[in-house]
């Protein structure tokens, strides 16, 4: 599991110092004289993902009232929803420009970095940025296959597939999901036995490796646009039809008993023995002229109010782990019970560079199975 103490400590410290600055500039004396004066109203615009489109609307209407009773200025949270690579694409062509940035995972960072530096001589808008709610990739399957081939890892999928094992296999397409990409970095990883951060574009490259993801995604029977379709898909349609799918933990959580009920026996999320790469939903600070000193000082007051514990709390109820050291995991949730572990043994992963992720995008369509 992340080491969530030095995790807060750490963001805590950088974002109240961010945080001083920005009040210093912004809002000036205690009776709120400022140099470019105190708006009656803030449109701050948010461009965020979907799987966290519930926690936030149910902490959007909490965030408005806190900021006015702070501050005296009407704020009206906008939320642009859609998915992590597409997030990105629509800031590269102008099309949204956002104060504040949440992908569902820090993979995408140094990406949408190298990409908009290539478009603005070598210019970033990417400022500070601080997770905000953990939830891992995990390869989930049904719990008595995973014990009787002893899966740990991706790995075992290609293991299973050269031994004439016959399984379904699936996860999202990595052009339109962050899952799928999540899923694609971890075969690559497993086949180079390489973390993430140590990948080479000459491993994603390299022969042998893409012999083994090529094994691994013949086994594919559905490329899908969400992690959730996936959850579903197993409890309607049972063993027959999907054996093992990479998706966020959150989807084990929310199927796991369901489909114990209907096919007597129960969804398992495994956990990767090399470690687990986290949907750590980072919130991005943007550096660009759009963004004033208020809609700083509000984008900064906006991550430390997901911080806070009772919003870390909230979060456990859309199966987020919090980062928030203060906020005890909720385990009515997370359990075996539920398909999941309670605690996560295995490393957290560091993400891949901007320019082996491209390079991943670019040899998806030589590794992905053609009939699908």
């Amino acid at each position: 599991m992340i080491r969530r103490g030095y995790l807060m400590l750490l963001t805590g410290l950088m974002a109240g110092l961010l945080l001083a600055g920005v009040l210093s500039r912004a809002y000036g004396s205690i009776g709120g004289a400022s140099s470019i004066g105190r708006p009656e109203r803030i449109d701050l615009v948010f461009l965020l993902t979907s799987e966290k489109e519930g926690w936030v609307n149910a902490v959007k209407p909490l965030f408005e009232q806190y900021f006015y009773r702070k501050y005296g200025v009407r704020l009206n949270l906008v939320l642009h929803v859609t998915g992590s690579h597409e997030t990105v694409n629509l800031m590269l062509s102008g099309s949204v420009k956002p104060d504040v940035w949440s992908p569902a995972s820090s993979i995408w960072i140094p990406y949408f970095d190298k990409k908009w530096r290539e478009l603005h001589g070598n210019v970033s808008i990417v400022g500070d940025w601080y997770p905000v709610a953990l939830s891992p990739l995990v390869l989930v399957g049904w719990s008595d296959i995973i014990e009787k081939y002893n899966v740990r890892g991706f790995s075992d999928l290609y293991r299973l597939a050269r031994s004439g094992v016959d399984f379904r296999y699936g996860h999202p397409d990595p052009l339109l999901s962050n899952g799928g990409v999540m899923a694609l970095i971890m075969e690559f990883c497993e086949a180079a036995n390489k973390t993430p951060d140590q990948l080479t574009i000459d491993d994603v490259r390299d022969p042998r490796v893409l012999e083994i993801v090529k094994t691994i995604e013949s086994k594919a029977v559905y490329y899908g646009k969400s992690t959730g379709f996936f959850g579903a898909w197993a409890v309607d349609a049972g063993p027959q039809a999907i054996t093992f799918f990479a998706v966020y933990e959150n989807v084990a959580l929310s199927y796991a008993a369901k489909a114990r009920a209907k096919w007597g026996v129960g969804l398992k999320a495994v956990y990767p023995q090399l470690g687990v790469l986290y949907s750590d939903h980072p919130v991005v600070m943007i550096e660009a002229d759009w963004v004033d000193d208020w809609k700083r000082l509000a984008a900064r007051e906006l991550l430390l109010f997901l911080l806070r514990p009772d919003i870390q709390q909230l979060a456990q109820q859309y199966g987020f782990r919090p980062v928030n050291p203060l906020v005890p995991l909720d385990e009515s949730v997370f359990n075996e019970g539920n398909g999941v572990l309670r605690e996560i043994k295995s490393k957290a992963l560091k993400p891949p560079s901007g320019e082996v992720l491209e390079a991943l995008f670019e040899i998806w369509t030589e590794v992905k199975n053609p009939g699908v």
